[in-house]
């Protein structure tokens, strides 16, 4: 019965993957660094406070999954899309010209962000991971995440598309002009075009996370409910993971590749300079890595269903190996493919970690797992770039 049932027939599933693309695809991303120094922060301010938000999320990471197991994941869902709407009013209502203002603005807003960040990681990955294992539906998890990896990417592309055009003021301008407008739009205007969609979709992420319920299977218990009890959760979490083999090489591998491709993809515009590529290339060399998102996934689903995990790491990691060794050559032009390579395996990994490591672990403390992969990747990455 359950093998003839679609994933998507159960409710919470249809919310996940609405809160998730509401919540990631951001219409400021593809203008994050001249949107906060156009409201007036210099580029070191902007760093500082980037490192802020970082903290934040490294700090909570771990005791938010903590919490969502022991408190309810909906809770903490429902709490990152609250932090949203507050981080996102902070950047659309605060006033422009005074620096001081701004700046404490914006401090406030990348700590909330952090936070809203470390609530939703993990948490609404196990809501909807143990509302399919409730239903008997767990083995269709690959499905779920081909679906929503695919939207994801198509978010990701309307973002990017929308966020950038909307925040030139002299494109708009000529946009009207030619629909026969009699419209003019200042710079100061349109810079917080892309925050106020962005509020909007916080907006629909409060909306998603209220139409979330707890599934029975982790709700219906009678352990303790207390901040003590999610610190000792936390706790025993740790000890489990460095009990269990299967899982703990997963969060190591996920850390040695996720290190590996971030600080590639954090650096591709100064390597695209390096092969000779004209800037005006790096937008369209973004779209098309958010592109592969809409068939790599179902390339990665099939993977899973057919091929064993350790066939389908070390494939993964060949694939990460020959893309860092072309860009390592830094061909002219042509190096650009073995950085979109790099890029594909990002895909990969997310897909095969969410997969297997929801397959291994158990519901009770499935968000803290999660919280831990996510805390040994950050962790990670900070030190491949320290290195790098």
């Amino acid at each position: 019965m359950s093998e003839a049932r679609s994933p998507f027939s159960v409710k919470n599933i249809r919310w996940f993957i609405a809160f998730r693309v509401c919540f990631n695809a951001r219409f400021y991303y593809p203008v994050l660094t001249i949107l906060f120094l156009d409201m007036g922060l210099s580029l070191e301010q902007f760093f500082l406070l980037n490192a802020v938000w970082a903290v934040s999320i490294v700090g909570l990471e771990v005791p938010s999954g903590a919490f969502a197991d022991t408190f309810g994941r909906q809770r903490l869902v429902f709490l990152a899309s609250i932090c949203m709407i507050v981080e996102m009013a902070l950047l659309a209502f605060v006033p422009l010209g005074n620096a001081t203002l701004i700046f404490w603005a914006v401090l406030l807003n990348r700590v909330i962000s952090g936070v809203a960040e470390a609530f939703a990681s993990g948490a609404d990955e196990a809501l909807a991971f143990d509302s399919l294992k409730e239903q008997g539906l767990e083995a269709h998890w690959p499905k779920v995440l081909d679906v929503l990896m695919r939207i994801q990417s198509g978010g990701f592309l309307v973002g990017m598309l929308v966020g950038g055009a909307v925040y030139d003021a002299a494109f708009l301008n000529s946009l009207f002009a030619a629909l026969g407008l009699d419209w003019t739009l200042a710079p100061e205007t349109t810079l917080r075009f892309p925050i106020y969609l962005t509020l909007g979709l916080a907006l629909a992420c409060f909306v998603a996370a209220g139409k979330l319920t707890e599934p029975a299977l982790v709700s219906e218990t009678d352990e303790p409910k207390s901040a003590r009890a999610a610190f000792a959760q936390t706790w025993r979490t740790g000890r489990w993971i460095l009990g269990t083999p299967l899982v703990l090489g997963l969060i190591l591998l996920a850390m040695s590749y996720d290190s590996l491709i971030r600080v590639m993809l954090t650096i591709n515009s100064e390597y695209y300079r390096l092969i000779g590529l004209p800037e005006s290339l790096f937008g369209v060399l973004g779209a098309a890595m958010g592109l592969m998102g809409l068939f790599l996934p179902a390339v990665a689903k099939r993977m899973v269903e057919t091929r064993p995990l350790k066939w389908n790491f070390t494939v993964l990691g060949l694939g990460i190996l020959l893309g860092l060794t072309g860009v390592a050559l830094a061909i002219p032009w042509w190096g650009a493919v073995p950085m979109l390579a790099v890029g594909a395996g990002m895909f990969f990994l997310n897909f095969f970690m969410s997969h297997y490591l929801n397959a291994a672990t158990d519901s009770r403390h499935r968000a803290t797992v999660l919280s831990f992969r996510s805390l040994a990747c950050n962790v990670s990455y900070g030190l491949a770039g320290l290195l790098y």
